[in-house]
């Protein structure tokens, strides 16, 4: 029997290789507006972050979520990152 493969992701924080589901996506859609994906599987360009309050600010701090996406992010997307953060 196969074992199936694990994707793994890049976090833009810490730039660690994680598990894809315990990372948060962040995508920017062909229409240009910047999404939290908590499915994984929206169409458009993705960015992930840990889980994790000291990898957001560490990619909110070096813009690397902007880097990441060639675009740039909104405050409410933080903000609504923070909270999703503290919910799971």
């Amino acid at each position: 029997m196969k074992t199936k493969k694990v994707p793994l992701r890049m976090c833009v924080g810490c730039q660690a290789m994680k598990n894809k589901k315990e990372l948060l996506r962040v995508v920017l859609t062909p229409e240009g507006t910047v999404l939290i994906d908590m499915t994984g599987k929206k169409s458009g360009r993705g960015a992930y972050v840990c889980n994790d309050e000291q990898c957001l600010a560490k990619a909110v701090k070096e813009k690397r979520l902007e880097r990441a996406l060639h675009h740039a992010i909104d405050a409410a997307i933080y903000d609504e990152l923070r909270n999703s953060l503290i919910k799971q």
